[in-house]
């Protein structure tokens, strides 16, 4: 590797960990005769820290130099750090050295917005048409959409990428207008948007014409920053949950603020990352997602933020004692479902299960149920009558709680180790 590229790698790789919008599942493209890698089978290799984020890809920038000033941004244009680029010529050779050498699996393209953002975009085009026509490369591929960005080049951009995701970072608009003057939600919309267009025409399409180009078929991904403003978890949760209303939304991520520019007065004074409220965000879009809740069942106006010291089913059941206990041999999949400790596979077993005779506590057992959560929730006939109503809320809630184990920031982000 030439001294030039590898110090461009250094800074550009360092500079692109603090985005976590990335995650290589979703799409399934098998290896071809002629063609390198795949998204599948021994392709894409899963590999996840606790609190979700992927790192099986070349997680990169193109350029760290950037017209923005966004307070919270390690790139923005004020900051006196160095600047470099890689050329599309050699970030596509790079990605596919890497993936030779079973580096990585795919790759994640992001960048600072040099002179316009449809300028960036052409620059970042470049590089996946590349990838995909000069070096015939299958594998996984996930870009960033530059906020502002045309029609056109959105939707090129969908016909090589399998997810394309633009960062929605400050969940409030008026956080936004302090924290990145130059930016407004509209211009994020918009590309959300034209991707979401692109998609509709591309199933459109494949219904009549087997062979017509997939678009973007893993989705969109939008990332939100926690803790850079005055935002409650419930403004975020409501948030997401308006954005998965869009087809195309296949995931919101959630990145902890990690003060990089401390200098600035706009900003909060955080001592750690609050990884916590991360990870509990990240429990809760869950709920949404997998356990049929909606955001305001878990956070109102009366709470609005996320229990850090209890994952949000259990401190949305020990609020609402009344919905218990249940039947596991009786109620429906939706109210099992909201059992704590009964995850979606174990409520599906459940429903099996039952069809072929009562369920007892050493079944429930062999199904996964966590009885140590669930047992103040359910009623059987071999545990003693002692629900979360003769042992009271405040009692359950003091024997359940939890502080979860999280990985520090150093063990967050794979990183490449090379010798200085």
């Amino acid at each position: 590797m030439k001294e030039s590229v590898l110090h461009k790698l250094t800074i550009l790789a360092e500079s692109a960990k603090y985005d976590v919008s990335c995650s290589s599942s979703g799409t399934t493209r098998r290896n071809k005769a002629g063609m390198t890698g795949s998204t599948s089978g021994w392709g894409i290799c899963h590999s996840f820290t606790e609190d979700g984020r992927c790192v099986s890809l070349l997680k990169i920038l193109l350029t760290n130099f950037c017209l923005f000033d966004c307070a919270y941004c390690v790139n923005r244009r004020s900051n006196d750090i160095e600047r470099v680029a890689f050329t599309p010529g050699e970030l596509a050779e790079l990605t596919i050295e890497f993936y030779r050498r079973n580096y990585i699996e795919g790759l994640f393209l992001s960048s600072g917005v040099i002179k316009s953002p449809d300028h960036t975009m052409e620059k970042m085009l470049r590089v996946v048409k590349d990838l995909r026509t000069v070096h015939h490369f299958n594998g996984y591929i996930h870009m960033k959409t530059i906020p502002g960005a045309s029609q056109e080049l959105v939707h090129q951009a969908g016909l090589y990428a399998d997810r394309l995701s633009v960062n929605l970072e400050i969940p409030l608009e008026q956080d936004l207008k302090l924290l990145a003057p130059e930016k407004d939600h509209q211009s994020v919309y918009k590309p959300m948007h034209y991707i979401q267009q692109g998609m509709v025409q591309s199933l459109e399409d494949r219904r009549k014409f087997r062979s017509a180009p997939r678009f973007a078929p893993a989705g969109q991904s939008t990332q939100i920053i926690v803790g850079a403003a005055k935002d409650n978890d419930k403004d975020i949760l409501h948030l997401s949950s308006a954005l998965y209303q869009r087809q195309s939304m296949k995931r919101v991520y959630y990145s902890g603020y990690i003060p990089v520019n401390t200098y600035d007065k706009r900003l909060p004074v955080v001592k750690d990352p609050c990884l916590k409220r991360e990870n509990r965000l990240y429990q809760a879009d869950w709920l949404m997602r997998f356990y049929q809740f909606n955001a305001s069942e878990i956070l109102d106006d009366q709470s609005p933020y996320l229990d850090l010291d209890m994952d949000p089913k259990l401190a949305w059941a020990i609020r609402h004692p009344e919905r218990f206990p249940v039947d596991v041999n009786t109620a429906d999949y939706a109210t099992i479902l909201r059992i704590p400790g009964v995850g979606v596979k174990s409520a599906k077993m459940i429903m099996v299960a039952r069809k072929h005779g009562r369920l007892n506590l050493n079944g429930l057992k062999k199904i996964g149920v966590v009885l140590k959560r669930a047992q103040y929730f359910i009623t059987n006939n071999e545990l003693p009558h002692y629900t979360i109503h003769e042992a009271t809320p405040e009692y359950v809630k003091s024997v359940l709680r939890d502080t979860p184990s999280l990985p520090s920031p150093a063990q967050q982000q794979l990183s490449f180790g090379f010798a200085d």
